[in-house]
């Protein structure tokens, strides 16, 4: 067993997150988590709301309630959320807690003492109309490099690149829309990464064999175009209180803290219980940690290069990420989500329309890995009819009304295994075992594909043994053919766990069984898992799995969710 540590891309705290910010970081590292718990791991799955910088204040600012109400209000919401949408954080914490300034303080003094932080006199826009300094995400204007007219201070959402505010062209500040902007001078404190860079270029090189190409490709390009200095406090209220004589009156860069915050979170979740939970255990002089993180590629120079090397910064034996899942982005109908202009599916929305498993099953099975993807309405109800309905759904239902209805609403007694079941078996334990190497690498649309063609493995398995025929001059042989195919719905719920939880469950309660009942599935063996299920077991047919949707309601959420726009 090992100790396996995960975080996914802390959500800004503005607002909910959309399908996209959904399957880019946050569903992927549940699917991950849940699964190494099923493979008896130690697991500690951590996530957070990301709470400083200017969105807040911004937010809080439209919304006439202090930035510590505003917080409150929307860290409960995005927790209410990803609750309804089945992910299973150890803990969610918040970057604003005090223990994440605890340690935010004790790592900002390490890279003080040891040398890695500069002052320098900079030149700031400054709105005159505001009456302040902008930082970055005050400002929005044209990224220098692509041309986007919406680029914030601090980086491009189009081409990912990082910005200096003072690049952006044509800039306007985001407080009042102004473009009376001057450049003025301030002083501010720098993360000297270029001191830090033959260090960090040697870790992540270290990782080229193993992590995939869209994280490895972005740390590579930073470092072949090398390294700057980096600002790493801002003038604003919002945020905490820079530890350095002469600072006091700035805060610290979201982008320093935040990152930080994993470790902050997971000290205030060890707090609650501390004879109990030791966060050091996890990541400071940790011993046997495998850290996997999951990231949208926007987010992976931050994780691969600053965080990387703030730890590095201080000397210490930090928990280094091992493995970083970069995800590619999800489009809605070709373009971008929009909550300004009511375009896309945002994850508190998309759980009122329909069950969180539908979600999480069309996003998994179309996860962004290699590139970028498209939700389109048409392609989710297909996907939802066709295999949820169609394949899983249609088998279940159909193996359970037939059992109760030539036999009863027991396992049938009788017969044996015979070639059809032998060749079934060894089918589906290359399959299966195909579907758990796809899961421990991450490779989460080539497991969903084997999923799906396990699951038409027992359609056309009882397809082919027509126990509805059989029955009629062999009922032995029927019943054990439905013997088989009800092992199978159990066999099943049990392989859907990671990435439909709900519908797992639903499926083990027809059969009086809980998700607790489910074995490890370290050496998973399908010929002792089809007969777990005894004669004279009872279950119960209850109600379909799922349910088809029709042509005009998929009408109706096209132009609910604007994918006529």
């Amino acid at each position: 067993m090992a100790k396996i540590l995960i975080t996914s891309a802390l959500p800004y705290i503005n607002g909910v997150p959309h399908l996209g910010h959904m399957v880019g970081c946050l569903l992927p590292s549940d699917v991950y988590a849940r699964f190494m718990r099923m493979m008896g791991h130690e697991v500690l799955y951590i996530a957070g709301t990301d709470e400083h910088g200017t969105t807040s204040e911004v937010g809080a600012l439209k919304e006439g309630m202090s930035v510590e109400e505003y917080c409150d209000k929307y860290h409960a919401q995005h927790k209410a959320t990803y609750d309804a949408f089945e992910l299973s954080f150890d803990c969610f914490g918040r970057t604003s807690s005090s223990q994440n300034k605890e340690i935010t303080y004790h790592i900002f003094s390490k890279l003080d003492e040891n040398g890695y932080i500069e002052e320098k006199t900079i030149k700031q826009v400054y709105s005159v109309d505001d009456k302040q300094f902008l930082a970055d995400r005050y400002i929005t204007g044209t990224c220098p490099y692509c041309g986007y007219d919406k680029a914030r201070g601090d980086q491009c959402e189009n081409c990912t690149k990082v910005l200096e505010p003072t690049q952006l062209i044509n800039p306007r500040s985001t407080i009042s829309g102004s473009t009376h902007l001057e450049i003025r001078e301030t002083k501010h404190l720098f993360l000297n990464l270029p001191k830090i860079e033959k260090r960090l270029a040697e870790w992540v090189k270290s990782k080229e064999p193993f992590w995939p190409d869209v994280a490895y490709s972005i740390a590579q390009k930073w470092l072949k175009e090398g390294l700057q200095e980096r600002c790493i406090t801002r003038d604003l209220k919002w945020g905490f209180p820079v530890n350095k004589a002469g600072y006091e009156d700035k805060v610290f860069y979201v982008w320093f803290d935040a990152p930080i915050g994993y470790i902050g979170i997971t000290k205030q979740w060890a707090d609650e219980k501390p004879l109990e939970r030791d966060w050091k255990k996890w990541w400071l002089d940790a011993q046997d940690v495998r850290y996997v993180e999951f990231m949208g590629k926007d987010n992976v120079p931050f994780h691969s290069i600053m965080f990387p090397a703030t730890l590095l910064g201080t000397g210490e034996n930090w928990t280094f990420v091992d493995y970083l899942k970069g995800m590619s982005y999800l489009t809605f109908e070709g373009g971008k989500f929009s909550k300004s202009e009511h375009r896309g599916v945002f994850a508190d929305k998309a759980v009122e329309e329909f069950p969180a498993d539908y979600w999480r099953y069309w996003l998994m099975a179309n996860a962004p890995e290699s590139s970028d993807a498209s939700f389109t309405f048409d392609g989710f109800v297909s996907t939802v009819n066709k295999d949820l309905n169609g394949v899983l759904g249609n088998f279940a239902s159909r193996v359970l009304k037939m059992t109760a209805s030539k036999f009863s609403s027991e396992v049938p007694v009788g017969g044996a295994l015979e070639t059809q079941e032998n060749e079934l078996i060894d089918a589906l334990q290359i399959k299966i075992n195909n579907y758990f190497k796809y899961l421990e690498e991450m490779e989460f649309r080539k497991a969903l594909s084997e999923l799906r063609a396990i699951w038409v493995d027992g359609n056309n398995y009882i397809s082919a043994a027509e126990p509805w025929v059989v029955i009629k001059e062999n009922p032995e042989r029927a019943a054990a053919i439905l013997r088989v195919c009800l092992n199978l719905i159990r066999i099943y719920a049990i392989l859907s766990y990671p990435i439909m939880p709900k519908i797992s469950e639903n499926m083990l309660a027809k059969f009086g069984l809980t998700s607790q009942d489910m074995p490890s599935l370290q050496n998973f063996n399908v010929r002792r898992e089809i007969e777990f299920l005894k004669p004279t077991h009872k279950f119960e047919v209850g109600e379909a799995l799922f349910e088809r949707i029709t042509p005009e309601k998929c009408e109706e959420l096209k132009e609910k969710y604007g994918s006529h726009k």
